[in-house]
């Protein structure tokens, strides 16, 4: 079964890299999207925008010191940086699939911030799938670690596209390979 893209939505940040590439995807087939953001944030998508106020933002908080014990590293506590995991929390949150783009660490973890995006997504026991630029291959998390998948295809019309801003050309091709056999016509 092939999803219409007219009945999906990406739900994302807009940030430059794999999030930008995601929006990009999107719209090119008609897709809509939707990108969390915050005031004074700089994004390179300016498509479905949806700008969180500080209420809304609080809903998405979390404490830096269990994501640090849970991603086994830790984070600067900074304004900006506790909005973007705030955000994360929506995209996450409104999409039922989630597909990141990053490194999967030895310990299990995704790099960066996007980690905690993937970190909520299997708290929340979403399907989730991350193509890792350095392997140079998608994974799927299934029963607490993570297997090789070929070619994931998205299944449900409201899901979530994130990940590195340090997108390399490999990424930018799993990413359009994924719609592309998505929504294959």
């Amino acid at each position: 079964m092939t999803l219409d893209p007219r009945d999906c939505i990406l739900f994302s940040g807009g940030a430059n890299g794999a999030e930008s590439e995601f929006g990009a995807n999107a719209e090119r087939l008609g897709i809509d999207e939707v990108n969390f953001t915050f005031e004074g944030h700089q994004i390179a998508r300016h498509r479905g925008i949806r700008v969180l106020n500080h209420e809304e933002l609080q809903k998405g908080d979390v404490s830096l010191g269990y994501i640090s014990r849970l991603l086994h590293r830790t984070y600067t506590e900074t304004p900006t940086f506790r909005k973007i995991l705030q955000s994360i929390w929506y995209q996450i949150n409104e999409g039922q699939e989630v597909y990141v783009v990053g490194k999967i660490q030895e310990d299990g973890t995704v790099k960066g911030g996007t980690g905690w995006g993937a970190e909520f997504a299997k708290l929340c026991n979403k399907p989730l799938f991350v193509f890792d630029q350095g392997k140079e291959g998608w994974f799927h998390w299934q029963e607490e670690r993570w297997v090789p998948i070929e070619a994931p295809v998205i299944r449900h019309p409201h899901f979530t596209g994130t990940g590195t801003r340090l997108l390399e050309e490999k990424g930018r091709r799993a990413i359009a390979g994924l719609f592309d056999r998505s929504f294959k016509s």
